[in-house]
């Protein structure tokens, strides 16, 4: 079973199931937050449950020899899965969406689209583990990457070569928190043959639309705000193209690497609070970011959100609010930043975002550990910067707990 069944369709039958005066409401007057709950949902037609059942077959029965109800093979499909699929599309605003079992595999299935030879052009801010599959990996198939300081759009242009064949971008990046122009890249990649590329695992669709911003395929590792309680590995995949999806879903199958029916359903129960928690998320990190902006103990911030991020306007303008990432250089050293890591009480230290509980990380030994040290330095992940995903906890609690942090890393030393 494939998602070419529309989900606009999908949507728009089980709203009518559910109306009481009996007409189906458009889908474009279905808001985020009501697609967030009923896209992919329709209550079980043998039982009346609300909740589609959990699906752990492998395989199922076909009345005759390639005619059945849509699955054969829990590999090329699966009910939760393709629930899951289509929430995603949905919220998207795609057509079509696939999962896979994490975000790196999905980045590998996109990868494997390309002809032996071809050329990506990738912003040089790029997620630790995107940087390592591009240069470690993606060349054993004759696949190169470029990367490329997309903060001006015109850059892309000079680096585009005759078998340029992928943009990829992120936007913001990770954990410097540069923005990119996908409007004016997208110009640019189509006019020369390219695909566009978007990461959108730090805004998720609720801050941000890529394919309408003109991203021919939408990337999120769902491990982060998409399921957002740190209790599922998966990645995912969105596009409008038929032919795209055609080609992703054949690979999808091929590879093989899917997520579990279990993976699909939890991940599917996390997206139904996604408008919710990103709002928190939003507030939290706003009131963050403005405390550290205030501390003399601080010596930058990077917060899409504030006023003095250089590209506060593009933020505006693309996004429909700024997220729960927020990046700082506490000042002074690695031994200072250390200090901090481990005098936060509410932030834990740890790997990963986008989880309903605050974490922190120092990206030059965690998550960035992969980058070379003179990429690092050219990218200003230096030893001081911070890297902080912003939980829905009580904000003053937050920044209580980020104040006292601050105070115990930086004074209480020059207090010794």
């Amino acid at each position: 079973m494939t998602v070419a069944t529309t989900t606009t369709n999908k949507v728009l039958d089980t709203v009518a199931t559910k109306a009481n005066n009996g007409e189906a409401e458009t889908k474009s007057s279905l808001r985020f937050d009501t697609l967030a709950i009923h896209a992919g949902q329709k209550p079980d037609p043998h039982t009346g449950a609300v909740i589609p059942a959990l699906s752990l077959s492998t395989t199922y029965k076909q009345s005759a020899v390639g005619v059945h109800n849509g699955f054969e093979y829990s590999r090329s499909g699966n009910p939760n899965r393709d629930d899951f699929e289509e929430a995603i599309a949905a919220l998207e605003k795609g057509q079509y969406a696939l999962a896979f079992s994490s975000g790196s595999a999905t980045t590998a299935t996109i990868v494997s689209m390309l002809p032996m030879g071809s050329h990506i052009v990738s912003v040089n801010d790029v997620y630790g583990g995107t940087y390592r599959y591009f240069t470690k990996v993606a060349p054993t198939s004759g696949v190169k990457a470029t990367f490329v300081d997309l903060h001006d759009p015109n850059n892309l242009q000079a680096a585009m070569q005759d078998n340029t064949r992928l943009v990829w971008v992120e936007t913001p990046t990770n954990p410097t928190l540069r923005l990119v122009d996908i409007q004016a890249i997208a110009e640019i990649a189509h006019a020369n043959g390219a695909l566009l590329v978007v990461d959108n695992t730090f805004l998720s669709p609720y801050f941000q639309s890529p394919l309408e911003l003109g991203a021919d395929i939408v990337l999120h590792s769902c491990t982060k705000y998409i399921n957002g309680h740190s209790d599922v590995v998966m990645g995912v995949a969105a596009m409008k193209d038929t032919q795209v999806y055609e080609k992703l879903k054949f690979l999808q199958n091929s590879i093989g690497a899917i997520p579990a029916p279990f993976d699909c359903f939890m991940a599917h129960r996390g997206l139904k609070t996604l408008h919710l928690r990103m709002r928190q998320h939003e507030v939290n990190a706003l009131a963050v970011a403005r405390f550290l902006e205030s501390s003399p103990l601080v010596d930058d911030v990077i917060y899409p959100g504030l006023p003095s991020h250089p590209q506060h306007e593009l933020a505006q303008r693309q996004q429909r609010g700024f997220g729960g990432m927020v990046s700082f250089r506490i000042r002074g050293d690695l031994e200072t930043a250390d200090r901090f890591l481990q005098s936060v009480r509410l932030f834990t230290l740890a790997e990963s975002l986008g989880g309903v509980e605050s974490l922190c990380e120092l990206p030059a030994l965690m998550t960035h550990g992969s980058v070379s040290a003179e990429d690092r330095a050219a990218l200003g992940i230096t030893d001081n910067l911070i890297r902080l995903s912003v939980g829905v906890e009580d904000t003053q609690d937050l920044v209580e707990d980020v104040d006292q942090a601050l105070n115990r890393a930086v004074l209480k030393p020059l207090d010794n």
